[in-house]
Parts: structure tokens; C-alpha cells; sequence
């Protein structure tokens, strides 16, 4: 039976295993009326979201998490591989498991219908679903100004107070390889080495840490997701999260030119998807405004699909215009980023 909500690694199941050691473990093609999906996404993120479609289709969905290896697991697993669909977020990964040569092109009117050119990839292999902006998180009590470019991060009136993540994180490296599609790898590059100065510390953690720091003072900048600001707000589990979530204002940088840089949840078909009819209504469905208000509002981020709704929480940050550049275009100069943060010493911190 098709194994439901495994966790990868406590399965064991390494980045790029041999393709045997999947192999004999493989489930045979789920019957037709089931869709098999293989998700980067937590299952709680995603649930009401199948629920939802299993309720209008009648199409029962089962679930494979993994946290990692994910598009190797489809290769070993090859024409035998009972994956349909692959539910993901970031471009990086979208574009990963089109170059690995896991995914089919899907070139369906009512997807392509539904979702705007600059979330999808042109020959049709993934598809965003929701976005999510790459805002900065700003002190409340030591910020005045409510607007803000990535440009400025690099202003030496920020020496010492803005905190982030790794630069290697695939968040900050796509919003690094829109700054080059934007700029050039030179000017971006200089911009670099002006937000290393301005550091506060060497990047760490992840995106509700430097909202964290923000509170506890130690920076007056954080650059971050927006659905991670939802995320605290809502921390009914970890209180603490959401005086870190009260410290904070979110500025959507660009607003008054080209926009925030946004990226994407998405979807793909996988290349031999054996439920594939049942596959293509699982991604019209998820196209839907109705699915997309509901993925949106259960993992407090923005649906693709102009007039979708959007939900209270989310609202609150405030309005985002997103960047019009298509995402394959930012994905483009990935490789280039990394290559950047390395050269420049970004992950280094301030003082090397």
C-alpha cells in the first residue's frame, strides 16, 4: 500500500540513494479513483486543501512527505513510480525537478487559465499555486519610515542592524537572482557587499529568528517571508512567537516601482504519473479560486489567481505588489547568486 505521511528522514531515505534500494519497496499503481502525491509540504499544510478536493471530485488523495530527495526518490523509482502529482515550495526546487526529468509538460486550458504566465513555467512542467513576498520584517518601535527597497538594504545608515539567514537559503538566493535579472551580476554584486556591512551579526537561523532578534533588539531589519509573520501570529503552541510577530512591521520593498519579489508554492505532474487523468483534475483543482483561497489561508499566503480571496490575517501585513518578472527568468541566475554569496563572504557576517 502506498505509504501515507512519511517522513523522509526518519525513513532513512538519503538525497541521492541508489535506485535499487527504493525499488523494492515500490507500491504498485493505485487504482483509478486515487491520486498519489509527493510533497515537500507538511501534511497538515496541505489536508484541508485534499479534503476539500476529494469532497467535490469523489478522488481519494494519498500523501508521501519527505523533507528531502524527493526528485531523486522519482528517479530511482522510475517508470514504476506511482507519483502523480509533486506539491513543492520555492522556485528552486520547482525548477530541480523539472532539470532532474521527473515531471511532464501539462498544457491544460483551464490551468493555464487560472494561473498568470509569470508563475508558470513555459513549456508547462510546474505551476505556482500560492506566493509568498520576500519582505522585510522592520522594528516597530525604532523603524519610522513605512517604505522601503532591497536596493536600500545596502545604505550605510543600516550598518550594524539588519539580520537574516543564510545567504545559501533558497529564499534569499532567488530573491538574489531577481536582484541580477534586475541589475546585472556587477551592480548586484557591489549591493552585496553592502548588505554584508550592514549586518548586525553572521546570518543564522531562519526567518521567525530574525524576527526574534528584532525583538530582543539586537537588529532594527530582518529580511523574511510574509506567511512566517501569519505563521507567529497564530503560534497557539509557542506563545512567545507572537510578541516577536507584535514587534514587528512588514515592508513590501518596491511597492513604487517594480515590486516586491515574491515566490511560489507549486505543482507538477510527475513524468509517469499512472493516475494522470485523475492527476490533471487534482491540478485544475488546485488552479481554482476556491482551492487556492483555501491552500492560501491555511499557510497565511497569497493566492495567484487575480481576485482570489485573500484571508484576514494576510490582509493585515498589508497590500503587496508583487514583481511582474517571470520566476523562470529570476531561476535563471540561481547558480550565479550562490556563486555570489560565496565570493562576497555573505554567510561570513560583517567583520571578515
Amino acid at each position: 500500500m502506498f505509504a501515507k505521511k512519511i517522513n523522509a528522514a526518519k525513513a532513512g531515505i538519503a538525497a541521492l540513494a541508489i535506485a535499487g534500494a527504493f525499488t523494492a519497496t515500490l507500491p504498485a499503481a493505485q487504482a483509478e479513483g486515487t491520486v498519489n502525491i509527493y510533497s515537500y509540504r507538511q501534511p497538515a499544510l496541505i489536508q484541508p486543501l485534499l479534503d476539500a478536493f476529494t469532497a467535490k471530485t469523489g478522488i481519494k488523495t494519498e500523501v508521501l512527505f519527505l523533507d528531502k530527495g524527493l526528485e531523486d526518490r522519482i528517479a530511482a523509482e522510475g517508470t514504476n513510480s506511482p507519483a502523480d502529482v509533486v506539491l513543492t515550495v520555492d522556485i528552486g526546487r520547482l525548477i530541480n525537478v523539472k532539470e532532474k526529468g521527473v515531471a511532464q509538460s501539462v498544457d491544460d486550458e483551464t490551468v493555464n487559465a487560472e494561473i498568470p504566465a509569470e508563475f508558470r513555467d513555459p513549456e508547462g512542467q510546474w505551476f505556482g499555486v500560492t506566493t509568498r513576498g520576500r519582505v522585510i520584517y522592520a522594528s516597530k518601535d525604532r523603524v519610522e519610515q513605512d517604505t522601503i527597497t532591497y536596493e536600500e538594504l545596502a545604505d550605510p545608515k543600516w550598518k550594524g542592524k539588519i539580520c537574516m539567514r543564510s545567504g545559501q537559503h533558497n529564499y534569499n538566493l532567488a530573491l538574489f537572482a531577481s536582484m541580477i535579472a534586475h541589475h546585472g551580476e556587477e551592480k548586484t554584486e557591489e549591493w552585496m557587499k553592502g548588505l554584508k556591512a550592514n549586518l548586525a551579526r553572521k546570518p543564522d537561523g531562519g526567518d521567525r529568528n530574525q524576527a526574534q532578534s528584532i525583538f530582543a533588539g539586537e537588529c532594527d531589519l530582518g529580511i523574511g517571508n510574509t506567511y512566517y509573520v501569519g505563521l507567529m501570529m497564530t503560534n497557539e503552541k509557542e506563545p512567545e512567537q507572537k510578541d516577536w510577530a507584535k514587534a514587528i512591521k512588514v515592508l513590501f520593498p518596491n511597492s513604487g516601482d517594480r515590486g516586491t519579489h515574491v515566490n511560489i508554492s507549486g505543482m507538477a505532474m510527475a513524468k509517469n504519473a499512472p493516475n494522470r487523468e485523475n492527476a490533471l483534475e487534482l491540478m485544475r483543482f488546485l488552479a481554482s479560486a476556491e482551492a487556492q483561497a483555501i491552500y492560501a489561508e491555511t499557510n497565511h499566503e497569497y493566492p495567484v489567481l487575480p481576485g482570489a480571496k485573500v484571508s484576514e490575517t494576510v490582509k493585515s501585513f498589508g497590500e503587496i505588489k508583487p514583481d511582474s518578472l517571470p520566476l523562470a527568468d529570476i531561476a535563471k541566475y540561481r547558480k550565479a547568486a550562490s556563486e555570489m554569496v560565496d565570493r562576497v563572504g555573505l554567510d561570513d557576517g560583517p567583520s571578515s
